[in-house]
């Protein structure tokens, strides 16, 4: 029976570039996905794009394309990433410019677009909004980007036509390595039994060292070695979608069936119903086995009919925020910190800074759990951090200069203050049909 193995090379934007090396030099791989796209990401490239049309791709790409494309080509590895982000067909040529500085003949590189949706934006404008529950027209703040999740069909079509690279725009995340399986053994579209499993694999590998015991590390309660040196996932998958996890021998980090469930249950709401573009995975009766260190094989995993719709991701300008710092040692540090708060609190009445919202952390203290009934008075070092959301970017710059003046107007030894003011590009979610989503491939080949 036919086998492939594929190899995760990324999780997100910014993730380390050493485990993908690795497994392309050791991991006996046939596949690289790197999944470097979140929601918000591909807004902020939209904005990079609007300001140079030649931008508005991950900005690593060169840097990991440099080394990665190399040991690809040499070993006969193809890539599939959507740091593409916001501008695919730029990402495709920034690569083609390194194959060719690299004296790669031959290599195609491909583009998937048709996820951005934002000139179409006006046809939805009744469509409701998940996280407000009103219409897209009641969209408090300027939307910069839209982008439908595609599924695998783009990047099969980009693997038919001959790529060696693929970039993508906004995919589904399991579709970076469920592409591969569709295409290599091909499977049908309406299979959906095998696009579950498929699915399982994808979303097992997508967040790279999560599977491996990254994220899943806590000592003393689930101890996972080589943490600095971890190594990525690897899926062995066969043509009937049967397929076990494991990962480069001697790499750090480990592979277990509690590594994998902690990632499978990961971004989850309902596991019998794990709606993707391509097919509603079903994971509820998935089962894994410890086959040796390190390799788990994984079954069970189905699915059934994919819904009419794509899920679009609307980035749009929500809010400013303007944050404080500072810091209080020794003796009397809570008080000195909690006086220090309430100082602020009577300079914005003093000022009639109004603002939408505003929180008050003593960090350390309460401000990831708010443990405002714990006594906190022996504390020997707090650090209070003072923000608040508004529209008005000057009202947002006011937070962080009352924080930066309790330098000099007390209380005492308040040390390292910071301010600054952020734009904030929140995430609003719609589903549109399929057939308003056309998708294309480009391919440009170094000759």
């Amino acid at each position: 029976m036919k086998k492939i193995r594929l190899g995760s090379g990324a999780g997100y934007a910014g993730d380390r570039l050493e485990p993908a090396l690795e497994l392309l030099e050791k991991g006996n791989i046939d596949y690289i996905g790197f999944e470097c796209l979140a929601e918000r990401t591909i807004a902020i490239a939209q904005q990079e794009k609007l300001k140079n049309p030649t931008k508005g791709y991950n900005e690593l790409l060169e840097y990991r394309m440099e080394k990665v494309l190399p040991l690809a080509w040499k070993k006969k590895i193809k890539v599939i990433t959507n740091m593409g982000a916001a501008n695919p067909h730029a990402g495709a040529e920034a690569v083609y410019k390194i194959a060719q500085e690299l004296g790669i003949k031959g290599i195609k590189i491909a583009a998937v677009t048709g996820d951005d949706v934002g000139s179409r934006m006006d046809h939805y404008k009744n469509i409701t909004v998940w996280e407000t529950g009103q219409t897209l027209k009641e969209l408090d703040g300027e939307i910069i980007s839209a982008n439908a999740y595609l599924g695998s069909k783009g990047i099969v079509k980009a693997l038919e036509m001959g790529a060696d690279v693929v970039i993508t725009g906004r995919v589904a995340d399991p579709a970076i390595f469920m592409a591969p399986l569709i295409y290599e053994f091909g499977w049908d579209w309406d299979n959906y039994d095998l696009l579950g499993k498929g699915t399982l694999v994808g979303h097992l590998l997508e967040c790279g060292g999560q599977a491996t015991g990254g994220y899943y590390a806590e000592p003393s309660k689930k101890d996972v070695q080589g943490l600095a040196r971890l190594g990525f996932p690897i899926a062995e998958v066969s043509e009937d979608g049967s397929f076990m996890i494991t990962k480069v021998e001697g790499s750090g980090g480990k592979v277990t069936k509690h590594t994998l469930i902690e990632q499978m249950i990961y971004e989850i709401h309902d596991p019998a119903n794990y709606i993707t573009p391509d097919v509603i995975a079903d994971f509820s009766k998935v089962e894994f086995q410890e086959i040796e260190k390190d390799v788990v094989a994984v079954i069970g995993a189905s699915g059934k009919k994919d819904s009419d719709s794509f899920k679009v991701s609307i980035g749009y300008k929500d809010c400013y925020i303007g944050e404080g710092e500072i810091s209080y040692g020794g003796l009397g540090a809570y008080e000195r910190g909690i006086l220090a708060g309430e100082i602020v609190k009577e300079r914005l009445k003093i000022r009639n800074i109004q603002v939408d919202e505003i929180k008050y952390d003593l960090i350390g203290v309460n401000s990831l759990y708010w443990n405002a009934d714990k006594d906190y008075r022996d504390s020997e070092e707090v650090r209070l951090r003072v923000s608040a959301r508004t529209k008005d970017r000057a009202v947002a710059t006011k937070i962080g200069e009352e924080v930066e003046t309790l330098y000099t107007n007390g209380p005492a030894g308040g040390g390292g203050a910071t301010k600054k003011v952020s734009e904030i590009i929140s995430v609003a979610s719609i589903l549109i049909p399929k057939k308003d989503v056309p998708v294309d491939v480009r391919i440009l080949e170094v000759k």
